[in-house]
């Protein structure tokens, strides 16, 4: 066999990966990721591994570590489209810090992974800037991250961001099914929009409309590509508040993600116990009936995609669901009740959820009609 040799020598660069790129972009990010860095962070920006001193840890009777990882999706597709990358790390802290606080535990720290088809320092530079802002509103610092250069995988303006966070909570303090009792009360907070789950759905609706991001929707008071783009709301600092508070009795928390409301309610909820969610307690977002209306999509559909509207529910004893509501509003949040946890009966139907997510847990019934004004 002849082999076959260019005529001018091939290095890394001219295979697609530009390593000076790379510098240039941790220069332009890394005063934002340093801002995020508490006392207890060790060292500075760009070792191989973030270090955090944990001596506070002795003060624990049986400390657990909580972890969660988790992406954006296919948000990352509309700040593409748009050219607006600053807003999408607030998505990627929301989707997994605020998955560790349900347990009722604190975030220690959390790191970044991003992936693009070429590395343009200014670019990854924003991306790494709205984790870090995230990061800074919930107390976490951002101790460390990767970003990768694929080119042939990803196209050049490609780009998949991915993180993973760990947090600490006392044993006998962790949130859950366990605590959870016939009575006890669900306090829904408000979500910010969309979120980031569901953008198939939602790309694929106003793909076969034929919107495009930049419309103008005057139900929305904006265009449809910064609807889209509003970030996820952060709920870690105001699950702790509540945590913290002697007022109230929080026996678990359920972060609305993928899947939808009740999906994800069921998964905080026993065996044997059901919550009844009244759909008709709050008023459902422009943004969520714009979809149903646009595409002719099916309420069953939407409310199994998207949170439309109720972004974290609480599930608190009987009579903590007034100090709830309020600790809830006075971080700027509306918080309205939800319903309440009862006995499930065994009741089937399409208005009753359970099994989900591999929990053999409780139920959730939906009952009433949603409101769309």
């Amino acid at each position: 066999m002849t082999e076959q040799t260019p005529d001018v020598p091939l290095t890394y660069a001219a295979a697609g990966v530009d390593t000076e790129a790379g510098d240039r972009a941790v220069e332009l990010m890394k005063d934002a990721v340093r801002a995020t860095h508490t006392p207890a962070v060790v060292g500075g920006v760009g070792g191989f591994a973030g270090l955090v001193d944990v001596s506070a840890l002795r003060g624990y009777r049986r400390p657990l570590l909580a972890t969660s990882t988790d992406g954006v999706g296919t948000k990352v597709a509309v700040a593409q489209a748009m050219d607006v990358h600053h807003t999408i790390g607030h998505d990627l802290v929301g989707m997994v810090v605020d998955d560790i606080v349900v347990v009722g535990a604190r975030p220690l720290l959390m790191t970044d992974y991003i992936a693009t088809g070429k590395v343009v320092p200014e670019r990854v530079a924003d991306i790494v800037r709205g984790i870090a802002e995230a990061c800074a509103v919930v107390g976490t610092p951002l101790l460390g991250g990767e970003t990768a250069e694929h080119p042939g995988l990803l196209g050049e303006h490609e780009y998949d961001v991915a993180g993973a966070a760990t947090g600490i909570v006392e044993a006998d303090a962790v949130l859950g099914a366990e605590r959870v009792r016939p009575g006890d009360v669900l306090v829904a907070m408000a979500a910010s929009g969309l979120h980031s789950n569901g953008y198939s759905l939602v790309r694929r609706v106003l793909d076969v409309a034929g919107w495009g991001y930049e419309r103008e929707v005057p139900e929305l008071g904006r265009t449809v590509g910064e609807e889209l783009l509003e970030p996820t709301r952060l709920y870690t600092p105001v699950c702790l508040d509540l945590v913290d508070d002697p007022a109230v009795d929080v026996h678990a928390l359920s972060h609305v993600t993928g899947g939808g409301l009740a999906a994800n309610l069921a998964r905080v909820l026993p065996r044997g116990l059901r919550a009844e969610v009244d759909v008709a307690s709050w008023v459902v977002p422009p943004v969520f009936d714009l979809v149903r209306r646009l595409g002719n999509v099916p309420w069953a559909d939407l409310q199994n995609t998207l949170n439309l509207g109720v972004g974290m529910v609480a599930v608190v004893a009987p009579g903590s669901a007034d100090a709830a509501l309020a600790a809830v509003r006075a971080r700027g949040i509306e918080a309205w009740v939800l319903g309440e946890v009862g006995e499930d009966d065994g009741a089937t139907g399409p208005d009753v959820v359970r099994g989900t997510k591999g929990v053999d847990g409780g139920a959730v019934r939906l009952r009433g009609e949603y409101r769309t004004s």
